[in-house]
């Protein structure tokens, strides 16, 4: 029989303290990592031991009687029912805020403490050790011996969506506190790391999305603008690479080679800054980032790219501000049926149509010169156009579309299933249904003239939402009936 090592005990401890509580989370996950990396790198050293070695995700539980008293208006914070709950927690360092906030709530509106001791799932050494680069290189060698007969691995049959999707079922009556499981997020964070080549900790609250490399240097333009203001905010930006800069001078070299998807962090001291992430064409890509980036629990994120445009009366350079959303790209239809709803969220479309009204300074009915509100499709297929016409046109006059791309409804049904809020502003860059392709010379004077202006406008639309209380921006018209506490 083989013997499992494990860390010493900890007992777990009830806590009234929220930062005493998320202290405890770090000091158990410290402890637990330091554990795995340490035997790791003395197997891989002197090679395979005879034992096995584990330890735990530590995890935050609390235990009610009673329905919770708190304001109607709140949608978190709160269990939905008397009982247990709990879930387990990684990086407790990277989530010290939100464990906070989120701890802090649950204790007041339920007048009970939360316990925090070890859980009984065994943290995965890819995991352990991520975040060292020394130990990470050596994994991705030969160890010499089976790495699963020593240490515990990643089990994807246990790292799923199943909380989020409304599917779980909870295992002895304990119900979830949050949307995502130790593993789920560790899962996430070492997929962002892959696909962005930024760490996750550079991450902030308010993402935008593009699907055009064009906006990148008009981001890096308006954050050193931002830097060498030092009223702005603004603490620092970071480029593909980690490379970090604090001041507007600090050149930057960019990488031989692109990662997939391209991210880049203009950065404040708590987290309310932006992050721009050109996830290029398609439904996929829309999807792995937001599947990706939801782990991190950001406040709003919003789609700033480029349509064609479906209506006679738009011109190339009108924006379309989506107020419903035809699915049609297919890579949700598992997770998220296409007859469940994805509505248009008022505060999020508040922010985006003042932003336009703010940059282009055109107000009230002059607006629609320049914008329209309406019905996006996306659709998964790039080359529609080359299609018999008769089916998809049909259905794009049905449904009042406005306008067509290939990522904008998968970014929103996402916000919408992991519970972000989300939004969508558009700019017409063709017009295929009446003969106006997007061609070489046209591309490069819309570019010119357009993408600083757009970028603008989503930028501007997180300013207004960083002013918004939480409790505002995160409303109940994304929670469900049986929802979980945390955000």
């Amino acid at each position: 029989m083989t013997i499992i090592n494990t860390p010493n005990a900890i007992l777990a401890e009830q806590f009234t303290e929220p930062k005493a509580a998320v202290a405890r989370l770090e000091h158990l996950y410290e402890q637990a990592t330091t554990f795995l990396c340490d035997h790791f790198a003395k197997a891989m050293r002197e090679g395979a031991p005879s034992e096995r070695f584990r330890a735990y995700y530590p995890e935050i539980r609390i235990r009610t009687s009673s329905y919770a008293q708190v304001d109607s208006r709140l949608s978190f914070g709160h269990v939905s029912q008397p009982g247990i709950h709990a879930i387990t927690v990684t990086r407790p360092d990277l989530f010290r805020s939100y464990l906070i906030q989120q701890i802090a709530l649950l204790i007041k509106n339920h007048g009970q403490p939360v316990t925090i001791g070890a859980s009984d799932t065994p943290i995965p050494l890819h995991f352990a050790v991520a975040s060292n680069s020394e130990l990470t290189t050596l994994q991705q060698g030969p160890a010499g011996f089976t790495l699963r007969d020593v240490f515990d691995v990643p089990d994807l049959s246990t790292t799923n969506d199943d909380i989020v999707n409304g599917v779980h079922e909870p295992d002895d009556d304990v119900g979830p506190l949050a949307l995502f499981t130790a593993q789920r997020v560790d899962y996430s964070l070492a997929r962002l790391s892959h696909y962005t080549a930024t760490d996750p900790s550079h991450f902030q609250n308010h993402v935008l999305f593009t699907n055009y490399q064009f906006y990148v240097s008009e981001f890096e333009s308006y954050a050193r603008a931002q830097l060498a203001d030092p009223d702005s905010g603004y603490t620092s930006f970071v480029s593909t690479g980690d490379v970090e800069i604090t001041d507007a001078e600090t050149a930057i070299k960019q990488p031989l080679k692109l990662p997939q998807m391209p991210t880049y962090h203009l950065k404040r001291a708590d987290g309310s800054g932006i992050t721009l992430v050109n996830i290029g064409v398609g439904p996929s890509n829309a999807k792995t980032a937001t599947d990706h980036i939801a782990v991190l629990r950001p406040h709003a994120w919003l789609m700033v790219g480029h349509c064609a445009g479906l209506r006679n009366t738009q011109a190339l350079g009108d924006f379309v501000l989506a107020h419903a959303y035809l699915r049609e790209d297919k890579v949700l239809d598992d997770d998220l049926p296409v007859w469940v709803p994805i509505p248009p969220l008022a505060e999020i479309q508040v922010a985006l149509e003042q932003a336009v009204a703010e940059v282009t300074e055109l107000e009230g009915y002059e607006l629609k010169r320049i914008m329209r509100t309406g019905t996006v499709a996306s659709v998964d297929n790039r080359n529609w156009e080359l299609r018999d016409q008769s089916g998809p046109v049909q259905r794009l006059s049905q449904s009042r579309a406005v306008a067509l791309d290939m990522e904008s409804a998968t970014i929103a049904a996402n916000g919408y299933r992991f519970r972000v809020p989300y939004g969508t502003l558009l700019c017409v860059s063709d017009k295929p249904l009446h003969g106006e392709l997007k061609l070489p010379g046209m591309a490069s004077a819309f570019y010119t003239t357009q993408v600083s202006r757009h970028l603008a406008i989503g930028i501007r639309a997180m300013e207004h939402l960083r002013g918004m209380p939480l409790e505002r921006l995160h409303s109940r018209k994304l929670r469900s009936f049986d929802e979980t506490a945390f955000l």
